[in-house]
């Protein structure tokens, strides 16, 4: 054992910054003996330590913000989800119907306040349309051949009628030429015999002619747009032949309902 008084001579010689390393020896003699070695001085790592320390706090921290941020990504997307489902399932004129409703209710609760003053509401919305406004407005009032669409083909042989001649740019030099030419006739009676005696010029039948051309041209590009229906069977191969059978249908689905309904149920002879 190393007595009090060794270890007091021990502490002197090597202070608290020195490692020591001891070892006993015990052998035959009356006393032991002791070797002592003492190392070089060993630096103090606290500072290398507390800047590991703080880069692992500071990874820490990031670690923290980026979970935070991740989990309000993953709030915010739900969130999304859900109001495009609302939005999904509410009717595809939506949009326009609350914008006309909050205008009618905007229109109801002026009204309401014009009253209470008692003013005029035509007259005080009047005072609100600028003047640029007022007069895009009437040119739309009084916009000529308006369509209405389609309610009758009386109505829209006239529509036709009245585009054709809007388009005419009389010649009054043709014009005086026939009035020379036909005297009284000009303006025929009941006793006149002019029927069948004009001749149109070849100007005239290119002009039709062209015109002619122009509504063909226009007619083909036209198309009645039809309600596509999801749930309806798919029995073509592609869009023409999903018009045959449209027209087979129409003309001969009557007479093959019957053969249609046992191939489908497997009951056909």
């Amino acid at each position: 054992m190393i007595t009090k008084d060794i270890q007091f001579h021990l502490n002197l010689l090597c202070p608290s910054h020195f490692l020591l390393h001891i070892a006993v020896m015990e052998t035959s003699y009356p006393c032991g003996f002791f070797y002592v070695k003492v190392s070089a001085p060993v630096i103090d790592d606290e500072p290398a330590e507390t800047a590991a320390s703080l880069k692992r706090e500071e990874r820490l921290r990031k670690f923290r913000e980026l979970h935070f941020k991740r989990n309000e990504a993953r709030k915010l997307n739900h969130q999304e989800v859900v109001e495009e489902d609302k939005r999904l399932k509410l009717p595809s004129n939506w949009e326009a119907k609350k914008a006309r409703l909050e205008y009618e209710l905007m229109v109801d609760e002026k009204k309401k306040e014009c009253a209470a003053r008692g003013e005029d509401y035509d007259r005080v919305k009047l005072l609100e349309i600028s003047a640029e406004d007022a007069e895009r407005w009437e040119k739309k009032k009084k916009k000529k051949n308006p369509d209405p669409g389609f309610s009758g083909y009386a109505e829209a042989q006239l529509r036709q009628y009245q585009r054709l001649t809007k388009q005419i740019k009389p010649d009054m030099d043709s014009y005086e030429r026939q009035r020379e030419e036909y005297g009284e006739d000009f303006h025929p009676t009941c006793n006149s015999l002019i029927h069948g005696t004009h001749v149109p010029s070849k100007e005239a039948i290119n002009r039709m002619q062209e015109d002619v051309e122009k509504q063909i041209e226009k007619r083909a590009k036209y198309s009645r747009r039809r309600a596509y229906n999801d749930d309806a069977d798919i029995d073509y191969i592609n869009e023409r032949n999903a018009k045959f059978n449209k027209k087979a249908e129409r003309f001969y689905g009557k007479y093959t309902a019957e053969i249609k309904q046992n191939l489908e149920r497997g009951t056909a002879v």
